[in-house]
């Protein structure tokens, strides 16, 4: 793509970062096929190249940002499938990120929009103000159906059908400790506890804790960690972002100090995508650029750790079908695609996978919440695709995905690490059978 960016706008880092994307983007199209946006809509904006093409004439023009373009980038769900698609490289979740940032420094939102966000910025990356805000819902969760009618209130609608009825209490996990392996030492890992998934689910860690202690991988849960940032980053909120970056590389530069890590090992893969980006983030940086890029290195979603270790034959091994759905933060964004299929299939499970798996299923983040009739149709489209494989249960490696398809299906999702574990020796996880149904029996979606 030819740009004319001036020599002074060159001279800014991110603006130069974004010229580099911008020229190797051929228009081919490519990535319409695969844009869950552009398959569900048909808009041509709604889609990669065409979101290029505003982002483009926006910073080349040095614009304040527009109702249009706003639309359209508010609607990219930032799965990045048109990443894996795109024959030429173009690194569109950079260019993205830069251009939600210029859209938070030049335009103002509506006030219901500016104060949904607002919330969820101050509310979800804390656990505390989160479990608290969780069990609030029930209070209002009666007027869901008035807010749904009021188009700047669907946000909360949506935050309040998507709350889980009861919130399970915190984990002794969570909290700062090392957690000694039952056999001779092999590794040393620091676990991210995470915020949501922390609160939604903590079984998710405490799974991993207990899967890595039994293999001989000692796990130090660091003081001081927080959420990875990877939330207020998608809204283009770039001080606070760089802010929850730069304190957890402080925490974890701490412990590879100490005693030297293996990995930071992660269990959302939203998290992972951005935690291996802080490099690229801080890179402008010049005290925590090189420490950054070291944690960036580091980080490994937990399957990508477990592929590489030398794993004894399971104790338990089902035979149950599993649909794996594989979440966009790990296929486009990590591109770790084979790992968690294999290890599930080394588990005992029968791997199966859905249709389109290359299509988000409309959690993306806070997707769900602030475009929730798009994320809706997606979530819909992506049950129907797994219901048809016939599954015994599902698994996927992000608390986003478990709660956006667990919202519209009988069947039980559950966190791969958290059947990884159950078949070398851990709990079974809850909600989940032991044995397989009769394929015969079962929906076919």
């Amino acid at each position: 793509m030819q740009t004319s960016f001036t020599p002074e706008q060159l001279a800014d880092p991110d603006i130069a970062h974004s010229e580099a994307i911008l020229r190797k983007c051929v228009h081919c199209g490519f990535c319409t096929a695969t844009c869950p946006t552009y398959v569900t809509l048909g808009n041509e904006l709604d889609s990669p190249r065409g979101r290029i093409y505003l982002i483009k004439d926006m910073l080349e023009n040095d614009r304040p940002a527009d109702d249009t373009v706003v639309t359209h980038i508010d609607r990219c769900l930032s799965c990045l499938s048109c990443m894996t698609t795109c024959p030429s490289g173009v690194n569109y979740m950079h260019l993205v990120d830069h251009a939600r940032v210029h859209i938070e420094k030049t335009y103002r939102r509506p006030f219901l929009n500016r104060l949904t966000r607002s919330v969820l910025a101050a509310v979800l990356p804390y656990p505390s103000r989160f479990r608290a805000s969780l069990r609030l819902a029930r209070l209002g969760r009666p007027f869901r159906g008035l807010f749904r009618a009021i188009p700047g209130l669907k946000p909360f609608a949506a935050m309040l059908e998507l709350a889980p009825a009861s919130v399970p209490s915190p984990s002794d996990f969570a909290q700062p400790a090392t957690h000694r392996p039952q056999a001779e030492r092999r590794g040393r890992v620091a676990l991210l506890t995470g915020c949501a998934q922390s609160v939604l689910d903590p079984a998710i860690n405490e799974a991993t804790v207990s899967l890595l202690n039994r293999l001989g991988v000692e796990v130090v849960v660091p003081k001081g960690e927080g959420c990875c940032g990877a939330l207020v980053h998608h809204m283009g909120k770039e001080d606070a972002s760089l802010a929850a970056a730069r304190n957890n590389v402080d925490v974890w530069t701490r412990e590879i100090e100490a005693g030297a890590l293996d990995a930071i090992v992660i269990t959302a893969s939203g998290c992972g995508t951005t935690i291996k980006d802080y490099g690229h983030m801080l890179r402008l940086d010049p005290v925590y650029a090189e420490k950054a890029a070291r944690v960036s290195a580091l980080a490994k979603d937990v399957t990508e750790y477990l592929a590489g270790l030398d794993l004894p034959a399971p104790s338990t091994a089902t035979g149950l079908t599993v649909a794996y759905h594989s979440a966009c933060s790990m296929q486009h964004g990590q591109k770790i695609t084979k790992a968690p299929k294999d290890l599930l299939e080394r588990a005992g499970f029968v791997v199966v996978e859905p249709r389109e798996g290359h299509l988000c299923c409309g959690s993306a983040g806070t997707y769900n919440i602030l475009q929730p009739d798009i994320a809706a149709r997606l979530r819909d489209r992506k049950v129907r695709n797994i219901e048809a494989t016939r599954p015994d249960l599902i698994s996927t490696g992000n608390i986003g995905c478990m709660t956006q398809i667990g919202g519209a299906t009988t069947l039980p999702i559950v966190h791969t690490v958290q059947l990884l574990d159950w078949a070398w020796g851990g709990k079974k996880p809850a909600g989940v059978s032991e044995v397989p149904a009769p394929r015969d029996a079962q929906s076919t979606g």
